[in-house]
């Protein structure tokens, strides 16, 4: 194959009815501009959605007294986004192989209005908590995104790109975090507190260019399918739920911290609003400016060491903020947090890698060989990921329920980071445990995993583990 042939009527879009990225000559010809081109867009429309999903991390901001909100009916605010947002991840990971990638895009990028347009007129003094929280959970939107652009950029890339591709994918995508709060720190030091729509009305036209960008240069791949066999099968796998919960404790921390820093700021060390917009944007801009590092790392090392590291520095860095936390010290308190963002995005580019590499590995357990294994490994992941990414997503809840808590009880956040120390301790042993004791004892000699390239693989030869 030579060339990639679209049909400029097929569903209402451009279809591109063949394609190989695993075919060398295929790649190097034709394949990679094309990738590279739908990666592009997808990053932009992407890096909108998050945007609009975080809105409420910047809103609260502008919330004062005269809202008549506390502190735990806030991060109520921000979880309810959070919530939402991971569960549509799952039905937007089927839209790409039922309208196709680039149809999609335009249709959930255009989406991004809704949400929009509904905090224009509600935000003022006097609106009431419900209201406040039916626009909340229209933002959710936003973190559709994710989901179904990367099964769209997963299908575009081989398995020896796809630890770059969706690392930079991703981290284009989550750099929308740290955007609209620097966007927000703008609008409240230019024209104060208390004008969060012009905050709306910066983000209204790009939305409406990342569909038309999305509509006029993206393609939609025939060779896409929902296939309902591998979708009951990645569910049915350990493997899924194994990575689901890992992506708990990466992106999971990594969305929850954004949603929450600034609150966290404001009320653990009284910052004022001008104050918290300030820095809020810094970990974020961290954590996501890494994450395609993440994915290199593991495509050189191995996502499952790369993994695990992130998890012990993870635990190592909440117990720095536990201890500055009790000292009251902010600044000890913003290296260990910002520490945190860029450990998590490290994570967040490395897990992502592991998923491709888990179902190869179970493909050649299986004998697959070739062609055979790919295939068979692009199905499986394909079908994991938008599950996986939903699932991981709701660590950002969780962190979100376990601040309001914290803060509603003690009055500070220090019980909720004991808690999410002890959690990162778990998936350091999870990972060890499951993906890297065997590859170890494979190595030597043991069983257990398939070695590659004088390397063991990133999943112990698959026992239903």
């Amino acid at each position: 194959m030579s060339d990639v042939k679209p049909r400029a009527a097929r569903r209402g879009g451009r279809w591109i009815e063949e394609w190989d990225p695993e075919d060398e000559h295929f790649w190097r010809t034709t394949g990679e501009s094309v990738a590279r081109r739908n990666l592009v867009f997808s990053v932009l429309s992407e890096h909108i959605g998050f945007s609009i999903w975080s809105f409420w991390s910047v809103l609260v901001l502008f919330m004062g007294d005269e809202y008549g909100i506390d502190p735990a009916g806030k991060f109520f605010l921000v979880s309810t986004a959070t919530l939402v947002g991971a569960v549509v991840r799952v039905p937007y990971t089927f839209a790409v192989a039922r309208f196709g990638g680039r149809n999609w895009t335009v249709v959930s990028a255009s989406m991004l209005l809704l949400p929009t347009v509904a905090a224009w007129v509600v935000m003022e003094p006097g609106t009431s908590y419900t209201t406040f929280m039916l626009v909340a959970i229209l933002t959710g939107v936003g973190g559709g995104n994710f989901a179904s652009s990367m099964t769209n950029i997963n299908a575009f890339f081989p398995l020896r790109k796809k630890g770059w591709a969706l690392g930079l994918n991703a981290g284009g995508g989550n750099i929308g975090v740290p955007v609209v709060q620097l966007v927000g720190l703008l609008v409240i030091a230019t024209a104060g507190d208390g004008s969060p729509r012009v905050l709306l009305a910066v983000y209204t036209p790009l939305i409406v260019v990342a569909a038309a960008l999305a509509w006029r240069y993206m393609d939609n791949l025939a060779p896409v399918t929902n296939d309902t066999g591998a979708a009951r099968e990645s569910v049915r796998d350990a493997h899924t739920w194994i990575m689901s919960f890992l992506y708990i404790g990466t992106f999971g921390s990594f969305i929850g911290y954004s949603f929450a820093f600034g609150l966290v700021l404001q009320n653990q060390f009284d910052r004022t609003p001008l104050q918290a917009a300030s820095i809020t944007f810094i970990g974020p801009l961290l954590g996501s400016l890494v994450r395609p590092f993440g994915g290199h790392w593991a495509d050189r090392f191995g996502g499952a060491r790369i993994t695990l590291l992130t998890f012990l520095g993870m635990a190592a860095a909440t117990g720095v903020v536990i201890v500055a936390s009790r000292a009251e010290s902010l600044a000890v308190f913003l290296v260990g947090f910002i520490a945190l963002f860029v450990l998590s995005g490290v994570g967040n580019g490395s897990t992502y890698k592991m998923i491709p590499g888990i179902y190869q590995a179970k493909a050649r357990a299986m004998g697959l060989r070739g062609e055979e294994a790919a295939a068979y490994g692009r199905r499986l992941s394909g079908a994991a990921i938008g599950l996986i990414g939903a699932v991981g997503a709701l660590g950002g809840l969780g962190i979100n329920l376990a601040f309001r808590q914290s803060f509603l009880t003690t009055g500070s956040g220090v019980n909720a980071f004991v808690s999410f120390l002890a959690f990162y301790g778990l998936c350091s042993a999870v990972t060890w445990a499951v993906y890297l004791r065997g590859a170890r004892r494979a190595a030597t000699g043991g069983g257990g995993a398939a070695v590659a390239g004088g390397r063991p693989s990133e999943v112990p030869a698959y026992t239903g583990v």
